[in-house]
């Protein structure tokens, strides 16, 4: 069975307008670094062909990604939306039990998952122990660098 990818309707949008662009635009462009590289000779020896038939390479393999994720498509709706709690596409404020540090996330499917933008896996560990919570509810999360307890402090909507 192939893997489902959950994603919002959002970034739906934006994986079918990236293919869009790399199935076009980028496709003639690198075509035409290709061309120029052949024009320059000997192409056993011509880097700028092999960077361009590199370059090649990783399109098709970016283009094979997305079309991958959209034929495995799973578009979020949010089944915990009616009874306040937490679910996928919606942002959470969450405080540390231990120390009272206040931070917002997003939880989100695997393929929009970006730590560094704060948000996070369904699948992850803060995920999968934060799913399912209401306003004022605590939570273990279990992660490989130890435990820790959570509250949840509010829970918004997105769109």
């Amino acid at each position: 069975m192939a893997k489902e990818f959950k994603i919002t309707a959002l970034r739906l949008a934006e994986l079918e307008k990236e293919l869009n662009y790399l199935k076009t635009t980028r496709e003639r462009e690198i075509a035409a670094m290709i061309a120029e590289a052949r024009s320059y000779g000997d192409l056993s020896e011509n880097s700028e062909y092999d960077a361009a038939k590199n370059e090649q390479a990783k399109l098709y393999g970016r283009i094979a990604e997305i079309e991958d994720i959209l034929t495995h498509a799973v578009i979020i709706e949010d089944e915990n939306e009616a009874t306040g709690r937490v679910g996928l596409g919606c942002r959470v404020l969450v405080e540390d039990v231990k120390t009272g540090e206040q931070t917002e996330y997003r939880i989100t499917g695997s393929q929009e998952a970006n730590p560094m933008e704060y948000k996070l896996s369904d699948d992850s560990p803060f995920g999968r122990a934060v799913v399912g919570k209401a306003e004022g509810e605590s939570f273990m999360v279990i992660a490989p660098s130890g435990s820790y307890e959570m509250k949840v402090v509010s829970i918004t909507r997105e769109g």
